[in-house]
Order: C-alpha cells, then structure tokens, then sequence
C-alpha cells in the first residue's frame, strides 16, 4: 500500500470511528421505542434539514448526477435536478408541518402508523400493507448501499470486496443499532458536512488540474449538445441527440418520488417545534440546490480534466467513478493533498452510510413495531420492544448484507425502481390523507396497491416497448393510484365523523 493509500485510509477510519461513538454515546438517549425510531421528537431545525437531505440524497450526489453530466452533458442530469429540486421544496412545504402535527395528534410513530391511525382501519390492514413495501423495497436498497461501500474500499485498497462490504455494513449496523433514529439523525448532520466539503475540494482540484475554468467551459462548448436542454450529448458518438418533451417529463417525475419516501417523512415527523420546520425548510432547500450544482459542475471539470490529459476517459458505467479518479489524482501530491482525498473520499462513503442507516430503521420498525407489535397485537413492556426492535433492524441487515454479496449488482438500477416504488405506493396517499376530507380507508388500501402493481407493469411490460411508452415507472404508478384512491374513495361510503372531525381540527390549526 503506498503512502498515500495509508494517508486515505486513515482519514476514512477516523471518521468511521466517529459515526460508531456517536452511536454508542447517544444509545443512553432511548429509553422507548418512541425514542429508537423518532428520536422522540426531539430534532432541531438544522439536524431535521440535513438529515432528511443526506438520506435523501445517497451516493447518487457525488457519483451519479457527476457521472451524468461527464457522459452526456447538462440535458438528462439537468431536468433530473430541476425535479429533485421541486420536489424537495414543495415536500417541505407541503407536507412536513402537518403530518408532523397529524402524527403527534393519533400518536403515531411510523408512516404504516399513520396511514392506519388516519383512516380508524381497526384491522390494520393499511399498516400491514405499508409494513410489506417497506420491507419489499427497502432492504435490497439498503443492500445496494452495503455494495456501493464495498466497492468503493475495493477499488481503492484492492482489498477483497466481501471483506470491505461487511466491514462497512458492521459499522452502520453498530451504530444505528446502539443509538436508533437519534443517531442516524446527528451522523446525517456530520455526513452531510463531510459530502459538502468533498464537493468544494474536488471541484476547486479539478479546476486546477483542468487548466482553469476558462478552459473547461471552452471544452464543453466545443461537444456538440453538451449544454443544451433539449439536446443530449453522444459520447461515443461525439454528436447530440434529441431529448424530447416525453423524456423532459419522465425525468422531471423523479421529484414526485419525495411525498412517499418513508426515511424523509420520518424526519417531518420528529422535529421538536413545528413552527421551525421553515428554517429547515429553508436549509434544506439551499443545500440541495447548491450541492446538486456542484456535483453536476464536478462532471463538467471532469471531462475538462480528460480533455486535458489528467483523467482518462470513463466510459459508461465508469463515469460515476470521476471524483474517486480526481481523488487518487490528488492523492499523489502529498501529505496534506492525501488527508484531503481521505475527506472527498470518506464524502462518498458518508453519502451511503446516510442513506443505508434510515432504511435500516425504517425497515426493522415496519417488522417490529408495525407487524410484531401492532398487526399481531403482542402486548410487550419498553425493553422487551426495544430488544424485538434491535433484533429486527440486526436480521434486515444480514439479508441486505447477503442481497449485496454479488459484487457486479446493479446499485442505480435498484434506486430507481425503490424510489418509483415509495413515490407511487405512499406518495398518494400521504397527500390524500394529509388534504382530501373525503378520502377513506378503502380508496387508501386500493391507491396502495394499484401503484404498486402499476410499478411493476409499467417497467417489464409497458417500458420495454420504447419510444413514447419509454416513461420513468413513477409517473404513470402515481397517477394511476391517485385516481384510484379517489374514485374508490367516492364510490364507498364517507369517512366517520371521528375521522372527520381530527382533520377537520388539522385544517383549522394549518
């Protein structure tokens, strides 16, 4: 291992160790399964923002929007933006102040919770059905993390894949497991500083490297489509290619995604104060805008950096591997410049540690707490809960650990089909339950699964097809369960006025 090697991976353990003290130090803070997986609605306004934000945004920030505008230009990764960036603001604005009062009023502490505490479902079917997507989509996602960490160590250390996936994995367990949602909470806070400083290193590095920005404005002028809108830009074949109305609109979808994603709503739900939620909103809004920003001009000096002689060309797959290249390129130039790599490097690592540890938790709360606990109606005291609790999250952790052993698994392909699946399965009925007076329980169990279903249909049956029918799963799941929701809503009977009369009281205090 070369000196610079040691330089990276003593950064990287350092902060490790930092995130599992965490754990340990805050473990004393849960004293009910209130407190293990809401933190006890306790968060500030800055922890809420930014820990909603980091989970949120995955290694998908500094590998993938990155990776897409080194390959072809500002089109794809551009309106991918436009609609994270919607998305989050107007979840924000939305939705977080009043499911995080609507909550607090039935008392609910999951998301399966709150769809049946809303609805007065005395079976628990809501819950149960909400409790099973959770757990459909969300431990291969969290799989798909414990692999991105893997790779990352194995591809930098040349270490045995298996060895680094589990040693990554054992850390976020340890500390998610020790500590509960409020840890999550305050290593989401750290990680997203942590991504926040590796976007401004590498982008200051690699302008450096680029010959200056000049020139690497000067390099993307010069591909054909590169920085257009409507056009997308060819690399192999060093030429643009339209980029249509239909595929504007399937990528701005994505942002439809926020309204049913489980570990973002848990956040809403556990700020002390509502009435703070619009400085996090505020926050949270800003950093996103700014760090995507980055992240896409991080692609563009990357492919500068390429022009220029300094980082070889990234075909597909690979060009999600340009700050990790423009790391080790730094690397090489001292000390210091390795302590720095050691940062950016241990950014990628904080962008999947941040989302793996809210799925984790919100995973083993739909086994625990929504299946265990509440559908098989166990009657258990506080430590017996928060031991089914840390069992559950420690089981749905070795199944994603056994989901990521193959080391060529698809990670991108498994975040888009779980983020259309939470989009087109909650989102509805979030919005529903959260706005609509006449919205019932058997319109919010039929929404449920007729997005659901329509996911799966629309990806294997109705996308292969191409061309117009060539639309992001989302779109067409959301729309089918909203109207489904809807229609069933009115074709049955009208909600109890106890149901009505707890909304009715939502809406008058905002």
């Amino acid at each position: 291992m070369t000196s610079s090697q040691v330089g990276i991976l003593i950064v990287m353990i350092v902060y490790l160790l930092g995130m599992l003290a965490i754990g340990f130090v805050v473990a004393k803070q849960n004293e009910n399964i209130s407190d293990f997986y809401l933190g006890g609605r306790k968060l500030g306004p800055i922890v809420t923002a930014m820990s909603a934000e980091a989970s949120d945004m995955s290694s998908y920030l500094l590998m993938g929007l990155p990776g897409l505008a080194y390959l072809s230009g500002m089109a794809d990764v551009g309106w991918t933006c436009i609609g994270l960036a919607a998305g989050t603001y107007i979840n924000w604005l939305l939705v977080a102040k009043r499911i995080r009062r609507y909550t607090a009023r039935t008392g609910s502490i999951t998301i399966p919770d709150f769809f049946s505490d809303r609805y007065k479902d005395k079976h628990r079917a809501l819950m149960m059905i909400a409790a099973c997507i959770i757990i459909i989509f969300f431990i291969p996602y969290t799989g798909s993390g414990f692999a991105a960490c893997g790779k990352l160590f194995s591809s930098l250390f040349s270490v045995d894949y298996h060895i680094a996936m589990v040693i990554s994995a054992a850390v976020i367990i340890s500390y998610t497991l020790t500590g509960g949602f409020l840890a999550a909470s305050l290593t989401d806070l750290i990680q997203s500083i942590v991504m926040t400083v590796a976007l401004i290193i590498i982008l200051i590095f690699g302008i450096s490297q680029a010959g200056g920005m000049d020139a690497v404005i000067a390099n993307a002028k010069s591909l054909p489509g590169y920085f257009s809108m409507v056009q997308s830009y060819d690399a192999a074949a060093g030429k643009a290619s339209p980029y249509g109305v239909v595929t504007i609109i399937s990528t701005l979808a994505w942002g439809l995604g926020y309204f049913g994603m489980p570990h973002i709503l848990l956040r809403f739900m556990a700020i002390e104060d509502d009435s703070k939620l619009k400085i996090s909103r505020r926050v949270a809004s800003v950093w996103v805008v700014i760090s995507m920003g980055i992240a896409v001009l991080i692609g563009i000096v990357g492919l500068g950096m390429t022009k220029a002689g300094v980082v070889p060309f990234l075909e597909g797959s690979a060009s999600e591997t340009i700050i990790v290249k423009i790391s080790a390129l730094m690397s090489e130039h001292g000390v210091i410049a390795a302590v720095f790599a050691g940062i950016v490097l241990s950014g990628i690592l904080a962008a999947t540690m941040s989302t793996s540890d809210s799925q984790l938790l919100a995973a083993s709360s739909s086994v625990s707490e929504n299946i265990i606990h509440e559908f098989f109606h166990l009657d258990l005291d506080e430590k017996k809960l928060m031991m089914i609790a840390r069992f559950s999250l420690a089981i749905i952790a070795v199944i994603g650990v056994g989901i990521a052993w193959n080391p060529n698994s698809s990670v991108f392909g498994i975040v888009s089909f779980a983020w259309a699946g939470f989009g087109a399965t909650f989102g509805p009925i979030v919005l529903l339950a959260l706005f609509w007076r006449r919205s019932n329980k058997y319109g919010a169990f039929c929404g449920m699964i007729s997005g659901g279903i329509m996911v799966f249909v629309w990806k294997y049956a109705v996308r292969p097809i191409g061309g117009a029918w060539n639309i992001y799963e989302l779109l067409p799941a959301f729309i089918v369960a909203i109207l489904v929701n809807v229609i069933v809503s009115l074709l049955t009977p009208a909600p109890e006025k106890e149901i009505t009369d707890v909304f009715d009281e939502m809406k008058k205090i905002g």
